[in-house]
């Protein structure tokens, strides 16, 4: 809850500056899935390559998240932020002025709109490092509520992009960016005493706990699904219920903003149940609905019933992963969010290129669901193996926490 106490601490004006990057950086990461029924229209994709499309963006922003996180220590969060927006702005121009119209053109562009997925490293610790530890979780959700932009490219890019083409959508999404580009540069500040640059060895050093790897194969999971889903769904309504791309991008829209309205809950059903009993909870429903979804709805209002289910189940697993990682790894708590968050992204590129994968092998979208149904089902496994050493170990010394 924001409190008066809250207003009062950290800075806002770079609280609102964290949140605006990460929203706007988030609405542009998965355009080309928002503009993929277009894209696709115009210069021909097999079902494969719409996936690569879709899917390219999500794992260079996993893997540039690393980069951004060990810049962040380097130079600070607020000209890291800066140098990425710049990145993202030209990327965009150039690929608007160019007219881009073959599928090398378009993936050399999902590839720099990895950029702006990589924010979360940059937008996280902006905020964080102005706040008390009592107030971290407010702030970091705040920030962190930026997300939601992935509702924004569903809601409005495929309604541009049939007035004046998806390659305008491109310069258009640099108006609000440059906008913010501004606000961020005049009101965002790095917060005075900053921790130490951490060296190399401390990332590696941190690999060789179990827990960790425990840790990303949960989010790459949880957040995997999103994401993976946020940027495929468009092409799904679209081949499977025969829904326009405005039409296919309301339906999309509504599923990720499940996900994205339902992360917070997940975080506050952890701190009242325990994170391991709400991550059990929730990738069984995710399973489940995703199997369900693989056989195929009868109609496409119970298919969006079913995937904002599997969203919002996904949505409360992420807050329910950022409810434990903080209580295991106080201390590390940079470096894991980086690894955590990276292996996020690997997760929705491997989700959204086996749909394409699938679809064009087999001619169904039911074996790329069932794969990811199965890694949830792997995650559930992994906690039920853990938690009771989780429980009698390092979750016995915390105080007022459940695990």
């Amino acid at each position: 809850m924001i409190s008066k106490e809250f207003l009062k601490a950290g800075h806002k004006p770079t609280l609102l500056s964290a949140f605006l990057y990460f929203d706007m950086s988030f609405m542009v990461w998965v355009l080309l899935g928002a503009l993929a029924v277009h894209i696709s229209a115009d210069i021909g994709l097999t079902p494969a390559e719409k996936g690569l499309m879709v899917a390219l963006p999500i794992l260079s922003g996993a893997l540039l998240r690393m980069v951004n996180g060990v810049l962040v220590d380097r130079i600070g969060p607020k000209i890291t932020g800066a140098i990425s927006q710049a990145i993202v702005i030209a990327g965009l121009l150039i690929a608007f002025v160019l007219k881009i119209d073959n599928f090398a053109g378009v993936l050399a562009l999902g590839l720099v709109l990895g950029v702006a997925g990589a924010s979360f490293a940059v937008a996280l610790p902006l905020a964080s490092r102005w706040y008390p530890p009592k107030y971290q979780g407010v702030a970091l959700g705040i920030a962190g509520a930026g997300n939601s932009g992935t509702v924004l490219a569903s809601l409005f890019a495929p309604s541009l992009a049939n007035m004046f083409g998806w390659t305008a959508v491109l310069g258009l999404a640099t108006i609000p960016l440059i906008a913010t580009f501004i606000f961020y540069m005049v009101f965002a500040k790095d917060a005075p005493n900053p921790p130490p640059a951490k060296k190399f060895s401390q990332y590696m050093a941190i690999l060789k706990e179990a827990d960790a790897w425990w840790f990303m194969l949960f989010y790459g999971v949880s957040f995997g699904g999103f994401v993976g889903l946020s940027s495929s769904l468009n092409i799904y309504f679209n081949g499977e219920y025969g829904l326009d791309p405005v039409m296919a991008g309301f339906f999309t829209a509504m599923c990720v903003f499940a996900g994205s309205l339902f992360r917070p809950v997940g975080g506050g059903l952890a701190d009242k149940i325990g994170g391991v009993r709400t991550l059990s909870i929730m990738y069984i429903i995710a399973a489940i609905a995703l199997v369900t979804l693989s056989f195929g709805a009868a109609s496409v209002y119970l298919a969006l019933l079913v995937l904002v289910i599997g969203m919002g189940a996904l949505g409360m697993a992420n807050g329910a992963v950022f409810q434990l990682v903080p209580q295991r790894f106080r201390n590390e708590i940079g470096v894991m969010t980086g690894l955590v968050g990276m292996f996020g992204g690997i997760g929705g590129f491997y989700l959204a290129a086996s749909l394409g994968l699938s679809k064009q092998a087999l001619g169904s979208y039911q074996p790329g669901l069932i794969g990811f149904a199965c890694l949830a089902l792997v995650a559930f496994g992994g906690l039920t193996l853990i938690k009771q050493r989780w429980r009698t170990t390092w979750g016995a010394t915390l105080e007022n926490v459940r695990i």
